[in-house]
């Protein structure tokens, strides 16, 4: 009578087991689409529940939001390395990336490549929209830096020889500031309204036959001993070692081109009015910045009030 208890026990135990499996399966089957939703709506929620955890990490460990800014080596590098750590206080890191030419920086800041780019003054960002089709503007004046006449072969301006050989830049902006300045200097006289579009061919007098020569801009320093004088853009000189106070002869403060040749930083049009380019200039004309400006350059680099 125990044994046959027993084998109907042990019968009914694993009845109930396999209709547990057969349940737990079926369950699956018929619900699989309702679960499946459950579960994704539960794995949306944990990665919202996620994403707001990580901002309000970053808030509280002020992760920094980078913004890149292309720049000439000299000054504009130097200028923009010493703002980095008063960037990082508004919560940007600064990076920066040097170029050695006057095309590449705006063409990276077209194409998206950079937020905003410091090697230029406006007359040459206008011109280069124009001629290339760009779509870039200004946000802010940062600094000029003052043109000078370096000595070559010739040491001094009033011992130029006859046909003296003189190195301006190429760039319809920057030499017609190098013949203003030839101007100045009582070497040359340009035709009347010349002015800022000048070339060699607006030369109206030239009374001691200088041979001007039209040279790239970053060449100009490399190209001293071959030429009696040359006159070269402020922060290609730096680069090349040269002072301001060693010149032949330099823009003044109150000359036009200290006026009109104002370095800026420039972005893309959309982005002259964000948040992270407004910090940015705020802190290039901090007089934090201007000191070190005025005390780095001694008169080749002149901050913008």
């Amino acid at each position: 009578m125990k044994k046959r208890f027993g084998i109907l026990l042990a019968a009914s135990l694993t009845a109930l087991s396999l209709a547990g499996c057969g349940g737990s399966q079926n369950s699956t089957d018929t619900n699989g689409t309702t679960a499946s939703a459950e579960s994704e709506s539960t794995q949306a929620q944990e990665n919202a529940d996620e994403a707001g955890q990580t901002e309000e990490s970053q808030a509280e460990t002020g992760e920094l939001e980078t913004i890149v800014v292309g720049a000439s080596p000299a000054p504009h590098a130097e200028i923009l390395k010493a703002a980095q750590e008063a960037m990082k206080a508004k919560g940007y890191n600064l990076e920066v990336r040097e170029y050695t030419d006057y095309v590449q920086p705006n063409n990276a800041l077209e194409a998206g490549d950079l937020d905003a780019n410091y090697f230029q003054h406006l007359p040459y960002l206008e011109e280069f929209n124009a001629q290339h089709g760009t779509h870039l503007a200004n946000a802010g004046a940062i600094h000029y830096e003052p043109f000078g006449i370096y000595a070559g072969k010739t040491t001094d301006l009033a011992a130029l020889p006859d046909g003296a050989k003189v190195a301006v830049p190429n760039d319809v902006t920057n030499e017609a500031r190098a013949l203003l300045l030839l101007e100045e200097q009582g070497l040359i006289t340009l035709k009347e309204g010349a002015d800022l579009n000048a070339t060699k061919n607006d030369i109206a007098e030239n009374p001691k036959n200088l041979d001007i020569l039209e040279i790239e801009a970053a060449q100009i320093p490399r190209s001293l001993q071959d030429v009696d004088i040359a006159v070269i853009n402020g922060n290609y000189a730096i680069a090349a070692g040269l002072k301001v106070a060693d010149a032949l002869a330099a823009e003044t403060a109150d000359s036009l081109a200290a006026v009109t040749y104002q370095n800026v930083i420039a972005v893309r049009e959309e982005d002259a009015e964000k948040d992270s380019i407004k910090a940015l200039v705020e802190v290039l004309k901090s007089d934090e910045i201007k000191d070190f400006i005025s005390e780095t350059y001694q008169g080749a680099v002149v901050p913008v009030e």
